[in-house]
């Protein structure tokens, strides 16, 4: 696209022009897309954060000074994708806090069998961790379906068919 009518489609954005957004997410969406896609390697997480970013596209259009608009629209794509990366960090850290309780609760517990309590922590290391995560969340942290859905930011139905299906797949793997 010439860089007049980017400019163009740029300043009708400013002015909330639904057409013009289209513009942008027309001629963004692809690259955008294809950047998160290689940094992820996951084609959800990709579209997620190519959501993200077009929200705040609209959100700071404002903002823009002049000088390269690909500059200031990947300079935006990399902090959305590294703000992820932080994001994901503090749930990896969370879900080894929860493992390492898990762990010394399992030795105080006298009740159960040790071999039992291999078995488990095994199947469970096997587990998907996003999966794993829920079920620690959900059992070992105490939070609702609703919390962690919403600490997730994800609707409730998707966290319900989630847990549900590691609780199946613990259960194959344990039998």
């Amino acid at each position: 696209m010439p860089q007049r009518n980017l400019e163009e489609v740029i300043a009708g954005c400013r002015k909330g022009d639904e057409g013009c957004f289209s513009q942008l997410v027309d001629i963004y969406a692809k690259r955008c897309f294809g950047y998160f896609s290689r940094l992820t390697g996951s084609r959800e997480t990709s579209e997620d954060l190519l959501s993200e970013l077009f929200v705040k596209l609209v959100e700071k259009i404002g903002s823009y000074r002049g000088g390269s608009f690909d500059g200031w629209v990947f300079a935006m794509a990399s902090n959305i994708f590294y703000d992820h990366l932080r994001f994901r960090q503090r749930q990896t850290r969370l879900l080894d806090g929860h493992t390492q309780r898990v762990k010394r609760q399992a030795v105080m517990d006298e009740g159960r069998d040790d071999g039992e309590i291999d078995m488990l922590q095994g199947a469970m290391e096997k587990l998907d961790s996003d999966v794993r995560e829920l079920i620690m969340l959900r059992y070992y942290s105490q939070l609702s379906f609703r919390e962690i859905a919403e600490l997730r930011g994800e609707p409730i139905g998707t966290t319900l068919s989630k847990v549900h299906r590691g609780l199946k797949k613990l259960r194959e793997m344990i039998s």
